[in-house]
């Protein structure tokens, strides 16, 4: 499984390195803007296994150690909420637009 992981990896740095003159066009919006979209993907799935990896481990030790399932509780949430800020970042960086007006 790991290698599969790696070699997918290295066909998609490869093929996102080669994107920009393979699909360069004269005329027309370019079809190198799908690469935010395809980021945008990537941002929400990356996200979604974080956040349920971080609730999966939460709720295997709050059922070992009932007695301190409030503090992990409250650091489920915390930690959580900083995936999610981070993700909303990363999606309006791949949407395109710019933060600072200019």
């Amino acid at each position: 499984m790991s290698k599969l992981v790696k070699v997918l990896s290295l066909v998609g740095v490869v093929v996102l390195a080669l994107a920009s003159p393979a699909m360069a066009q004269e005329a027309g919006r370019p079809l190198i803007e799908f690469s935010g979209a395809f980021g945008c993907g990537l941002v929400a799935l990356a996200a979604a296994m974080g956040i349920g990896k971080l609730a999966s481990a939460a709720l295997e030790s709050m059922a070992r150690q009932p007695e301190v399932a409030g503090n992990i509780f409250t650091a489920m949430i915390i930690a959580a909420a900083l995936i999610e800020g981070f993700t909303f970042y990363a999606l309006f960086i791949c949407s395109g637009q710019n933060p600072f007006g200019g």
